[in-house]
């Protein structure tokens, strides 16, 4: 074998060596280097770094903030008794790599154990909290409640916790239904209150109509009785004048009416003297009685 081609191959060995030594820390990462699974140095600043070859493994962390979400909802019962629901997210940042991957390994791991850190605080802190203080400005300090002692315990993982906060917070679905039906209730009670009291106004409403109706027909009978009397007597004052200017023709006018009332067409039959008064003006000539 020549020599050159046996310095090529020392030289791609040397390489391939190098190569496999060395690696970069990004900005966003932090890492732990590992020897048959244990861990020898901790990668906080990014840039070139190295390890031994094929013996040594290096795991990245995220140096960034994380985000996670309850998997579950869970309920909790308030100081007042009430039950909700409640849904929760944390925001955690991994500040000390070694312990993180002595405990949890992973960030898998890291949330599972973070899970029930939080329900347990959150149970504890909103079990000695009201709903109306949950509802009112108390929220903010609640959620620092929790908050910080999520934190204390997180950092036995190598955690920093951001803040947690309260996704949703919601009745149980039966609690939720009982208050939909309590809440029906009430509004067809109130309904049936609002018809009553409307059917009672529109009563009152009809009697005073009617009253008024009663008013104003015997105030319009007691005008019509005044009026008829008036004309009846106004009638009686005119009769009277002109009996008073003209008896003669007075009683002639009069007589002439109980003749158009007597003989009608209806076939009225009288027996009466022809010398009766009645018939006074059939023998009536000019300038005297008949007789």
């Amino acid at each position: 074998m020549k020599k050159s081609t046996i310095s090529m191959i020392v030289v791609a060995a040397f390489g391939l060596i190098a190569f496999s030594m060395l690696f970069i820390v990004e900005q966003t990462q932090q890492g732990i280097v590992l020897q048959f699974g244990e861990p020898k140095r901790t990668l906080r600043e990014p840039g070139l770094n190295w390890k031994l070859p094929f013996i040594q493994d290096v795991v990245f962390y995220e140096n960034r903030v994380i985000s996670t979400i309850s998997s579950d909802s869970e309920e909790v019962i308030l100081a007042d008794q009430k039950r909700l629901e409640v849904d929760t997210y944390a925001r955690y940042r991994i500040v000390d790599p070694l312990l993180f991957y002595q405990t949890v390994r992973n960030v898998r791991g890291a949330e599972q154990r973070l899970d029930a850190m939080i329900d347990s605080s959150v149970r504890r802190v909103l079990g000695g909290t009201t709903l109306v203080d949950l509802l009112s400005s108390a929220r903010s300090a609640i959620i620092r409640d929790i908050s910080s002692e999520v934190n204390r315990s997180a950092k036995s993982l190598g955690l920093e916790i951001v803040d947690v906060r309260i996704r949703r917070a919601d009745y149980p679905d039966a609690t939720s239904q009982n208050i939909f039906n309590r809440m029906k209730s009430e509004r067809e009670r109130e309904a049936k209150e609002f018809r009553a009291t409307g059917e009672e106004e529109a009563q009152k409403i009809r009697a005073d109509a009617d009253k008024t109706v009663t008013v104003m027909l015997a105030e319009a009978r007691r005008e019509s009785e005044i009026l008829r009397g008036q004309g009846d007597a106004l009638s009686i004052k005119i009769y009277a004048d002109a009996f008073g200017q003209d008896e003669e023709f007075f009683a002639f006018y009069r007589s002439m009416q109980a003749y158009r009332k007597t003989f009608t067409d209806d076939g009225t039959s009288l027996v009466i003297s022809p010398d009766s008064e009645f018939f006074r003006y059939f023998g009536y000539k000019s300038g005297e009685k008949g007789e």
